[in-house]
């Protein structure tokens, strides 16, 4: 199909017209568009990606914000500093921390974890990162709240499992290696986690080097690589911290690898996981299945949730009082 379209010449009159093609594949979509129903609606009148309006991000970190404040403090400025322009986020530790590594206290401070998350939603956060690498209480969570719920061992394996067929993890301590694999195959990655090396730290130890002591910062960084080395040469081809103290650790290092495999920034990745989906449920609705997999939990159970917290906080105070007296 052609157009006839007149030529000019500068100064005078239009001249005999030239034909210029028309793909007819163009012509047949100008006319659906001309014939869509008006009910339709047009896609720039659907609301904008936040516009705007600031984003904020609610990181729950399962580290006592007094005990570990060079960590939570560095933890605060860098991921302020790598958010989206107009995206803040605001880090919050638990206390007790999660100190006895083992089922119980991880359990115990994702109870803590999930009653934050409720109040982080009322409060009008617009995401929630549980910020504890083995996740737990993320999928309990992800079913109570509107708002996007990012964990950052999922959103982490997830994304380092585009990176090669073989994942080795790094964890803080060997009591964490078990939790790992049964955590890949949660999220249908079991076979491609092959190997989980602890550290055997504690996370005062990262204390010095988040609080600029450089030397500290090199002997902890020589320490994870030294763990790391072994699950390269048996196979591994991606190694992901899995902590973020670990992860916030090698934050600042560019391009780093052990032999040829890299290494992935799990803080980072976590947050722009919450920026993505942030976008993606403004832009397309997008939001978790409220099937079986997170079904929305009722009032009522979000109610009777938080009412046994307010129960077991009185009592704990009930007990200081008592203890006080008798003292």
């Amino acid at each position: 199909m052609y157009s006839a379209v007149p030529d000019f010449i500068p100064g005078g009159a239009a001249v005999m017209p030239r034909a210029l093609p028309f793909d007819p594949q163009i012509i047949l979509w100008l006319k659906y568009v001309d014939r869509r129903p008006a009910n339709r609606g047009n896609f720039h009148d659907r609301p904008t990606v936040q516009g705007n309006k600031p984003v904020r991000i609610f990181w729950q970190s399962f580290v006592d914000a007094s005990a570990n404040a060079p960590y939570m403090a560095r933890l605060a400025e860098y991921l302020n500093e790598i958010a989206a322009p107009g995206t803040t986020v605001h880090v919050e530790g638990i206390s007790p921390p999660d100190r006895e590594f083992g089922r119980l206290s991880e359990f115990r401070c994702a109870i803590q974890a999930v009653d934050n998350g409720l109040a982080a939603e009322e409060r009008g956060f617009d995401a929630f990162v549980m910020g504890h690498f083995q996740d737990p209480g993320l999928y309990e969570l992800r079913s109570a709240l509107e708002i996007p719920v990012i964990g950052v061992g999922e959103s982490t394996l997830l994304a380092a499992s585009q990176l090669g067929r073989r994942l080795g993890l790094v964890t803080l301590d060997v009591a964490f290696e078990v939790w790992h694999y049964e955590q890949a195959d949660r999220y249908g990655l079991g076979g491609r986690v092959v190997h989980v090396t602890g550290m055997g730290c504690k996370p005062e130890d990262f204390s010095a080097a988040f609080a600029g002591d450089q030397a500290a910062h090199s002997r902890m960084l020589e320490d994870f690589t030294a763990c790391a080395l072994p699950l390269v040469e048996r196979g591994a081809d991606v190694v992901v911290p899995a902590g973020v103290l670990p992860g916030l650790l090698i934050g600042r290092e560019y391009g780093f690898k052990v032999a040829h495999a890299p290494v992935v920034n799990c803080a980072a990745v976590a947050l722009k996981s919450a920026e993505m989906w942030i976008q993606l449920k403004q832009l397309n609705g997008t939001e978790p299945s409220r099937g079986p997999s997170f079904k929305r939990a009722s009032p009522r159970a979000r109610d009777d949730f938080r009412a046994m917290l307010a129960r077991g906080e009185a009592a704990a105070a009930s007990d200081r009082r008592t203890s006080g007296e008798e003292e």
